[in-house]
């Protein structure tokens, strides 16, 4: 799409572009490129540990910000977006930090690797590696904005708020083969979300050129279908007409007309980074090409052309440039690398502690009768209250709604989620506080956490546990990191309900699975695991009013049983993490569990005791991450033999690193190897009677007691 210099002038006389305005521009440019000539230089001389750079990409990033605000628009940034960070208020002092490792790094305090841009005072979103993660966080930062507009009494909540906002996420083409791009594009099309896309197309991801990586070679044809896309096509190395492009954009998304998406077409001049060498797989041609259309080449020729600056003039901004991001490398080197004892700071708030006293008022409930509930009614209670009390309080997922058609509820009861623990809520707190959302886990994770960065308290339903994985990027990546990645400048609370488990006759093999030891091994997600109906609620309001994210997992089994019920303790009731309940005393031995295992436990334990004389403790862990290593090394330094049960498979589970905790800390009082009771490796089975021996049952339990007591 290359044009002349000829037709820029001619096609540029009357835009209302001044040339102080062009000036500025190039300065910004000229900056980008000499800081990753610097870091380039630095990681020559070991004396930084990664680089990439964004050469080619600068023209469309000054035009486009010269349309928005830092501290007023919202950003969510890509590796190659450097000159639009410096567009919009960093400095190379800023990114020099970020690339030395300093504590001083506004970005990351040394957490994250070069050209991850954030920062809290423009409003730039903490930037992460993954690929195409930024899009659906970049839709619900706008829709919180959307949402408070729709409730006026959202809107002292939300961080930032403004009524004509734009919220732009940015990516290479490559970037767009990712699924969440359009789950992305559809939420933000579906409910007209101010959300720019930025593409900048350099035909290459990494080196797979666009023709193999977009069907047609052209990604703003693919989504030339979606309704209210504002889509528009531009060079991106010609500053004046990228100008011109974005600003169409930006209007369209400032008037609420819905989304757009600015497809750019870019040079890379440089290799994807300096572990990449682009001629192994790029023509000496085709590199020279792309040369010419250098967008720094392109802008000081269009300088020179108009008359706003002289070449000598241009060669001493230059000049001075260099000299400035030589200074900021040096001033960098001198700032010190984060100190060794802060390697865990900001995994977990270290404002508001789950763990803490705060959180615990479980021995002194509130009950207003003598009615026994269930999981699913002390759930319900637990949003009801919280959301009456807390106005950020989100509610979505899959069927969470009691209708997304409100006028059926004239004549309908409402769904509620598929086992109705979210029954009434949109009800009552209406549907721009409880709301459903496309059958995409990806979609209802990364939205909240786009959510939470504005300050919404997102609390979401995964449907099943079986089909999480497409929210696992989401959830392992972004939500866990989002705090430590940002040095504290940033959070997401986001409370994540799943259901999970076994012991439905025919949930199968994609119903039934147990894998909570895979979300503990997530550093900053906690992890939390109720038995019963009354450690539910208590346990849920500490997931809501901390402020880290939590993996919140319901047994669908214990949803409505008889024997886990419990009276609803008031709007207060609190049970912390990391406090194990010791649910049954015992001298003899030690039995390790959580969820469906405690009751099958405590009926192994009632036989061990009935007919063996074998008295068992028996702990309900309650939370996994963190689990309570005090209460089981108290018991075990009483009963000195311990076994461990649970749902999930008997390898790689959370019983092989309790038994690792145990023998590590509790070896000299232990009369017996640590033993483990838990489901076959195997998946859950169909048919009832496979079911069966596949999931660990009380007299599996039992026989465990039985051949530890022999030792």
């Amino acid at each position: 799409m290359a044009t002349t210099e000829t037709e820029i002038t001619a096609r540029t006389d009357d835009l209302p572009l001044t040339g102080d305005a062009l000036l500025r521009m190039y300065r910004t440019m000229v900056t980008a490129r000499r800081v990753d000539d610097r870091e380039i230089a630095l990681k020559r001389q070991n004396k930084i540990f990664f680089q990439i750079s964004g050469a080619g990409h600068e023209a469309i990033q000054v035009a486009l910000a010269e349309h928005l605000r830092g501290g007023h628009d919202w950003f969510y940034y890509y590796y190659r977006d450097r000159a639009f960070a410096l567009a919009v208020g960093q400095t190379p002092l800023d990114h020099l930090l970020q690339a030395v490792g300093a504590q001083d790094d506004p970005s990351s305090g040394g957490r994250q690797m070069p050209a991850h841009y954030g920062d809290v005072r423009y409003n730039i979103v903490s930037t992460s590696s993954p690929t195409g993660t930024q899009f659906l966080q970049a839709v619900g930062t706008a829709e919180a904005a959307h949402r408070a507009a729709l409730l006026p009494e959202l809107q002292t909540h939300v961080k930032g708020f403004q009524a004509d906002e734009v919220v732009v996420v940015c990516s290479g083409d490559g970037t767009t083969s990712e699924g969440e791009f359009w789950e992305a594009l559809n939420t933000a099309c579906n409910l007209k979300l101010p959300v720019l896309f930025l593409v900048e197309d350099n035909g290459y991801a990494i080196s797979v050129p666009v023709e193999v990586n977009t069907a047609g070679g052209s990604i703003s044809k693919l989504v030339s279908g979606f309704p209210d896309l504002h889509v528009v096509e531009c060079d991106g190395t010609d500053v004046l007409e990228s100008y011109t492009a974005t600003a169409d954009a930006v209007a369209h998304c400032r008037a609420r007309r819905g989304p757009a998406l600015v497809h750019a077409h870019t040079v890379r001049p440089y290799s994807h980074s300096m572990s990449d060498d682009e001629r192994m797989y790029k023509t000496e041609a085709e590199r020279e090409a792309e040369a010419a259309r250098d967008p720094l080449v392109r802008t000081r020729a269009l300088l020179i052309e108009r008359g706003i600056a002289t070449a000598e003039e241009l060669d001493a901004l230059e000049a001075e440039v260099a000299d400035e991001v030589a200074r900021a490398a040096d001033e960098a080197l001198a700032h010190p690398q984060p100190a060794p004892e802060t390697a865990t700071r900001y995994l977990y708030s270290e404002d508001v502690d789950p763990t803490s006293e705060t959180f615990d008022t479980e021995d002194a409930p509130a009950y207003e009768d003598d009615r026994d509930l269930t999981m699913v009614d002390l759930l319900n209670a637990c949003l009801r209250d919280e959301m009456e009390r807390d106005p950020r309080i989100v509610v979505f997922g899959e069927d969470v709604a009691d209708a997304s058609r409100e006028e059926a509820l004239e004549e309908c009861k409402g769904k509620g989620g598929v086992f109705k623990v979210t029954h009434g809520l949109q009800r009552r707190f209406g549907g721009v506080r409880v709301f459903n959302s496309p059958l995409a886990e990806a979609n209802i994770v990364g939205r909240a956490i786009g959510m939470a960065v504005r300050g919404l308290k997102p609390v979401v339903e995964i449907q099943f546990f079986d089909y999480i994985w497409p929210a696992f990027m989401q959830i392992r990546n972004e939500l866990a990191t989002m705090r430590y990645r940002s040095n504290n400048t940033f959070s997401a609370p986001v409370v994540v309900r799943v259901t999970y488990g076994g012991y439905l006759k025919g949930g199968a093999i994609y119903h039934s699975q147990t894998g909570e030891s895979i979300f503990a091994h997530c550093p900053g997600l906690r992890v939390v695991l109720p038995s019963n109906a009354l450690d539910a609620n208590g346990l849920l309001r500490t997931a809501i009013r901390c402020e880290d994210p939590v993996l919140f997992l319901e047994h669908k089994h214990l949803y409505r049983q008889v024997h886990n019920k419990g009276r609803y303790p008031g709007p207060d009731y609190m049970v912390p993490f990391g406090k194990a309940a010791v649910v049954r005393p015992g001298s003899d031995l030690t039995i390790v569990t959580c969820g469906a295992l405690v009751k099958r436990s405590l009926d192994a334990a009632k036989v061990a005791a009935d007919k063996h004389g074998i008295e068992c403790e028996v702990i309900d862990l309650r939370t996994l991450s963190p689990f309570d290593m005090e209460t089981i090394a108290d018991s075990v330094r009483r009963t000195n033999k311990v076994l461990v049960a649970y749902e999930d498979a008997l390898s790689w589970g959370i019983g092989s690193e309790i038994a690792a905790r145990i023998a590590d800390e509790l070896f000299p009082w232990l009369d017996g190897p640590v033993k483990r009771v838990a489901s076959m490796d195997t998946w859950v089975a169909y048919a009832p009677q496979l079911e069966d021996v596949i999931l660990p049952q009380p007299d599996d339990v039992l026989q465990g007691i039985l051949e530890l007591s022999r030792f």
